[in-house]
């Protein structure tokens, strides 16, 4: 039970910063807030998804890689951001 708490606060708290980088991407039109805004949502939805998962701790690929999809999202926009500067 205590396990479905904090994951509710995780879900939660991935969610809500994910809504204030898509607000601040509505107000810059920066590409990094954008991913930034995506990755937590997505990350959001996918640590939600953890309580249907009969044995979370064991994981599971499907999880793994969409933790890695949204890792390589934010690592795309960081570098298109530096190679725009250049």
């Amino acid at each position: 039970m205590t396990e479905g708490f904090f994951l509710g606060l995780i879900v939660c708290s991935s969610l809500i910063a994910g809504t204030f980088f898509l607000k601040f991407w509505r107000q810059t039109r920066d590409l990094l807030f954008l991913a930034f805004g995506i990755a937590f949502i997505i990350e959001g939805i996918n640590r939600s998804c953890l309580l249907f998962v009969e044995e979370p701790s064991k994981g599971s690929v499907l999880i793994y890689l969409v933790r890695l999809f949204c890792y390589l999202l934010i690592l795309a926009a960081i570098l298109f951001k530096n190679r725009r500067r250049s």
